[in-house]
């Protein structure tokens, strides 16, 4: 069932996913480094506990060119892969449409995402792209190779094709099986099964919320998207049986214990137990995602993303701060206004939504 576009929604979709990114960023390596323990150790001495506002800085703890996502600190919302990854799904939305091929992503990446703002499965594929497309592929002919060849690589069940789903959600209200197969689509090329299947249950969950009675329902709805015997499907549902539970994050790291910090699954169980739990309270929702460590920018980015889609306002004390103005590292972009990015999204979602049946 889809619903009507609404630009609301959207427009707080952004807001949330810049503002819960930013709160994460400078604590990003820290926590990786450190562990959760060692992170809210940081924050009770700095006096941000319970962390309901930007992390303030301090010199030797925080790294120099994170002070820009600090408290008082602010001026713009600083550039990230997380938003440059959402950027560009916008961008290959208005030249493709629902039409997006695996193909398309490529091209996109060759043309506009600069190779030194990838990492892990992402650089592991642009550098296949690089070593073995045709020369005339960009231009729109054929690779000259598999692009699945692209996925072949030791990084493929890691967060990165999670963190490049959002929008596919945004544009598809009420209809998550569309976002998810964008989302797919997106993420074939550079990852597999589960590293896939969480970028497509994020897509799906933000296409569902505007349509379902609550929550619940709207995590049962993605979740169909997903094969129901994987791992991704289970770590959603351990995710939601922690809600509310005072124990949250110790249980989720011994969980997964000895998982990369930047693996899908314990940060999808991350993002589905800070959203079930605090989907009231858009402050306490990404910063106990962040306070629960891990990849902390993407986690604060996703659950903000996604809260924000309940319809309910982002508080003006995440926003205000980086006054409307997002850096978006891209080919042809640089500092953008948020409202830009919101009327284009919003147009992307209704020529999708006008467009012929899928």
């Amino acid at each position: 069932m889809t619903v009507e576009v609404d630009p609301l929604r959207i427009r707080n979709a952004w807001l949330g996913r810049i503002s819960g990114c930013e709160l994460g960023k400078p604590v990003e390596r820290f926590s990786m480094r450190e562990g959760p323990a060692a992170l809210s150790a940081y924050l009770d001495e700095v006096g941000a506990l319970p962390l309901r506002n930007y992390v303030p800085y301090r010199e030797g703890t925080i790294p120099a060119s994170m002070r820009g996502t600090c408290l008082g600190e602010m001026s713009r919302a600083e550039q990230d892969d997380d938003i440059n990854y959402t950027a560009l799904a916008l961008l290959m939305l208005e030249q493709h449409g629902t039409a997006l091929s695996t193909a398309d992503v490529a091209r996109a990446w060759m043309l506009r995402l600069p190779p030194g703002q990838t990492y892990t499965a992402e650089r592991a594929a642009y550098r296949v792209l690089l070593a073995k497309s045709h020369d005339r592929f960009v231009s729109g002919g054929e690779p000259g190779f598999d692009l699945a060849e692209c996925a072949q690589n030791e990084f493929n069940d890691w967060i990165g094709a999670q963190i490049r789903a959002d929008l596919y959600g945004w544009v598809c209200p009420g209809d998550p099986a569309l976002a998810a197969s964008l989302a797919r689509r997106d993420a074939e090329l550079s990852h597999v099964e589960d590293g896939v299947y969480g970028a497509m249950f994020v897509a799906a969950l933000g296409a569902a919320i505007p349509a379902a009675a609550d929550l619940d329902a709207a995590i049962e709805r993605a979740s169909a998207e997903i094969p129901a015997d994987s791992r991704a499907v289970e770590a959603v549902r351990f995710g939601r049986s922690l809600s509310g539970a005072p124990d949250a994050t110790a249980q989720l790291h011994e969980r997964y214990e000895g998982m990369s910090p930047v693996h899908t699954l314990n940060n999808l169980a991350v993002v589905v137990w800070a959203l079930h739990t605090y989907w009231y309270d858009y402050s306490a929702a990404i910063g106990e995602a962040v306070i629960a460590g891990w990849d902390t920018d993407c986690n604060g980015a996703t659950v903000g993303a996604l809260w924000g889609l309940s319809g309910r306002e982002i508080p003006a004390l995440w926003t205000e701060p980086w006054s409307g103005t997002v850096d978006i590292g891209l080919g042809g972009w640089g500092e953008t206004p948020v409202d830009e990015l919101v009327d284009r999204t919003v147009a992307v979602a209704r020529a999708i939504a006008e467009g012929p049946a899928r």
